[in-house]
């Protein structure tokens, strides 16, 4: 509840103890003179007498609740009208064999380069709002994992499900993003983003790169690359002799030169991350550089709610004209 004026609650702090000190300071000017008052000092005085207060009372809560009539109470609820401008976002993942490469940690652990990248796109997807996003992965050739969805919670069980093996070994960057490309090239979205992010380099598929990126370049598609791996070597899972799982060390061949060119070219950004540290502030900063714009319009609703008070007032002060008529009538 609110007041719509506000000063007028002022009367409140002025009226109130003036009522209350004119009463107290003149309630005993009346007199009657009797001979003598030993009579007078053996009468129990009734409960109307000592109830005598409640008039002054009733008289006070009476001004109180018209001065908070004159206030204007309100009551009401506000509304937001939300207009976005809309962002539709591709999260293309590399699930070839090379993200099994044990560079990235969790919490001082060591996991693959795949388990890492779904803990950091997680929280990517769930520090969006009103932007629809899908995912596609690829490897030896890219298919669709989500389409584009506002739906948080149904891509982020298909991110779960995401695992190296789904698809036959290779990297097919062209035709990642030939893939990313078909689900944003009939969206109606103010601004098209796909996140690709790989380990290696292109060597399948049918689709050149360069190509694709040019095709993305016509349809207003931005492509952020993002190239996944330690520089130099990387340890790599292996099985022993006895059947032990061991770490080997393996040559990290990440193709920057090309990422960073795709990403130029359709006015995007590459970027190197060499452990989840990195990765995580690089999902960060294209969080911030692609940001929904919204416009919100407010509107409230009031109900005026003075007649309660005034109504509340007068049937009280019907109530204190009747017993001051009655019970608590003054001797003349």
């Amino acid at each position: 509840m609110i007041f719509h004026d506000i000063l007028v609650l002022i009367l409140i702090i002025l009226l109130i103890p003036l009522i209350l000190f004119k009463y107290f300071r003149f309630k005993g000017s009346n007199t009657i003179t009797f001979s003598s008052l030993g009579v007078l000092k053996r009468i129990k005085p009734s409960w109307t007498i000592k109830a005598r207060h409640i008039l002054i009372i009733l008289r006070s809560i009476v001004i109180l609740l018209i001065i908070i009539g004159l206030a204007r109470p309100q009551a009401g609820k506000e509304e937001s009208e939300i207009t976005t401008e809309g962002i539709d976002i591709v999260l293309t993942l590399d699930v070839s064999g090379s993200m099994l490469a044990e560079d990235f940690e969790i919490n001082g652990k060591r996991f693959n380069r795949l388990v890492v990248v779904k803990d950091v796109v997680e929280d990517f997807v769930k520090g969006r709002t009103n932007d629809r996003i899908g995912m596609v992965i690829f490897s030896g050739r890219a298919y669709t994992q989500c389409p584009l969805t506002s739906d948080y919670g149904v891509l982020l069980e298909f991110l779960e499900k995401v695992k190296i093996g789904m698809i036959e070994d290779g990297t097919a960057i062209g035709s990642a993003i030939g893939t990313s490309i078909n689900r944003l090239k009939d969206t109606k979205a103010k601004s098209k983003v796909v996140i690709l992010l790989t380990d290696g380099r292109n060597n399948a598929g049918e689709i050149d790169p360069l190509t694709a990126a040019e095709i993305a370049k016509t349809l207003n598609v931005k492509i952020y690359t993002i190239g996944a791996g330690t520089t130099g070597l990387a340890p790599f899972p292996a099985t022993d002799f006895f059947g032990n799982k061991v770490l080997k060390p393996v040559k990290v061949d990440i193709d920057d030169e090309l990422l960073a060119k795709i990403a130029e070219m359709t006015g995007g950004m590459y970027f190197r991350a060499t452990d989840t540290k990195s990765l995580k502030d690089v999902y960060a900063e294209i969080d911030t550089l692609e940001k929904t714009k919204i416009e919100v319009k407010q509107y409230t609703e009031y109900d005026e709610l003075f007649r309660y008070f005034v109504l509340a007032a007068f049937g009280l002060l019907v109530v204190e004209i009747i017993l001051s008529n009655t019970m608590f009538r003054k001797v003349p």
